[in-house]
């Protein structure tokens, strides 16, 4: 089974489109640290911890083993990306899911085969577990979730539906 390390982002935006189910079928089971898990738990109501809470059979929470690592990132990435990280180097994850840019550049830097939430869209279209990436992506955005015209053309365009 692959490792995957999952950022709050995309657990985020793919539970608010209905989708999070998406990340089982693609993978089986994703691995969130304890920093993910604390961030969306902040909003005890949330549709997205709602989603998670009920989805721990597949969804597994982690506890990174180095805490001093955790110092190194701290000014530049929150708590959850950082962790993200760590976990995935310390379990040698086969890839890392998260969206913010800065926290994705440092993945690379670090050799993390990284992708973010529209990675994972465009995979499950691919692979038959979505009909239509055009409905998904208008209702990520009519839910708060910045993309770009550019950035929702080229996924289309990638998937064939331009």
């Amino acid at each position: 089974m692959r490792k995957v390390v999952v950022n709050t982002t995309p657990l985020i935006a793919l539970s608010h489109v209905g989708q999070l189910n998406i990340l089982k079928k693609l993978y089986g089971e994703i691995i969130i640290p304890e920093a993910v898990y604390r961030e969306l738990s902040v909003k005890t109501e949330s549709v997205c911890k709602k989603t998670v809470d009920s989805s721990l059979d597949w969804i597994r929470v982690d506890k990174i083993e180095n805490q001093m690592a955790k110092t190194m990132y701290r000014t530049q990435l929150h708590d959850g990306e950082v962790e993200v990280m760590i976990l995935a180097k310390e379990i040698a994850a086969d890839v890392v899911i998260i969206d913010d840019a800065n926290a994705k550049k440092h993945a690379k830097y670090l050799d993390l085969p990284v992708t973010g939430t529209l990675g994972v869209l465009i995979k499950a279209k691919q692979k038959g577990y979505i009909d239509e990436l055009k409905p998904v992506l208008q209702r990520m955005v009519e839910n708060g979730i910045y993309i770009s015209q550019s950035l929702i053309e080229l996924c289309l365009k990638q998937v064939g539906e331009a």
